[in-house]
């Protein structure tokens, strides 16, 4: 099933490397504005740089791909459909204070949200990692809940952010291998007071800064909106701030072992780095405050002293 005449008309360029518009591939791929951007954050459509820094452009054999799959366009359309709390504890047969407490803890993780008209953060969940957790842990569901997932609630524990952060996280990582743009990424979680801390160049937190992946389809909010976004991009309990900082930390040195960063009239050339990933998502049950699977290092000598937290040892 190939695009129609009316999509190969608007591509531009030739043979295979002739690519389309977001809006045109999202009306060939039978997606919703908001479906076809998460599908590109999830690393299930592939995009290319615009031309001249625009914006990402969708190759026509990527849709010719996706609309020659089994299923097209309802399978496809599963794989990104989202739930809130009320339809994923329906999802799950079971109650929304439970839900609720699942994710908490850390047990489901959000994908995204939205903000409703009282400015609340309003969490959606993919349908389809929440049947997978059904499969696989259906003890959680039905019963007295854990111990220690009781004595989490109790303390106020609640990881829903912390855990839609490093899904995003994950993602920027897997889609990218320029060492600035990993750097940029793990910098992305930190506020200007703990990115001074561990980057005391401010050359160097210009460039990181100018290669940092942003959202590549996604629409300009209000002012309230981009506060409230800016503000759940950054790491908010001391172990992930621990964790984040240390991160940032091996990435620079990765990062100043390639190329140093720009200083005033060199090249300022921008890395491509679209916010997708192609790798598998970490299990959802994980606890953020792990151990990322990215080729982490040892710290090396120095690493707490360069981090400012000196005898502050234990990691998350």
């Amino acid at each position: 099933m190939a695009v129609t005449e009316a999509t190969r008309v608007h591509a531009v360029g030739t043979g295979g490397g002739a690519t389309v518009a977001a809006g045109r591939a999202a009306q060939e791929l039978e997606l919703r504005r908001g479906e076809f951007e998460l599908a590109v954050h999830l690393g299930l459509i592939g995009v290319t740089a615009g031309q001249g820094g625009g914006r990402p452009r969708v190759p026509v054999e990527e849709i010719d791909r996706l609309r020659a799959q089994a299923g097209f366009p309802e399978a496809l359309r599963e794989r990104v459909r989202t739930v809130g709390t009320a339809e994923g504890a329906a999802l799950l047969g079971i109650s929304p204070v439970r839900f609720t407490r699942l994710a908490r803890v850390g047990c489901v993780s959000p994908v995204s949200f939205y903000l409703n008209r009282y400015r609340a953060v309003v969490w959606l969940y993919l349908a389809e990692e929440l049947a997978r957790f059904a499969t696989r842990e259906p003890g959680l569901l039905a019963g007295k809940s854990p111990v220690g997932m009781r004595t989490m609630l109790e303390a106020g524990t609640d990881w829903r952010a912390r855990n839609w952060r490093s899904g995003r996280i994950d993602r920027l990582l897997g889609g990218t291998g320029d060492a600035w743009v990993r750097a940029a990424v793990q910098a992305s979680a930190l506020d200007p007071v703990q990115l001074a801390e561990v980057v005391d160049d401010p050359y160097e937190r210009a460039y990181l800064a100018r290669v940092r992946p942003e959202p590549i389809f996604g629409r300009p909010g209000s002012v309230s909106g981009r506060e409230i976004m800016e503000r759940l991009m950054l790491a908010d309990d001391p172990d992930e701030i621990l964790w984040r900082r240390v991160n940032l930390t091996l990435e620079l040195d990765r990062a100043r072992e390639t190329r140093p960063a720009p200083r005033p009239g060199e090249a300022r050339g921008r890395p491509v780095a679209p916010e997708r990933a192609g790798g598998v998502r970490p299990d959802a049950t994980a606890a953020v405050g792990e151990p990322e699977q990215n080729g982490e290092r040892g710290a090396g000598p120095g690493l707490l002293a360069r981090l400012g937290l000196r005898r502050r040892a234990t990691a998350p």
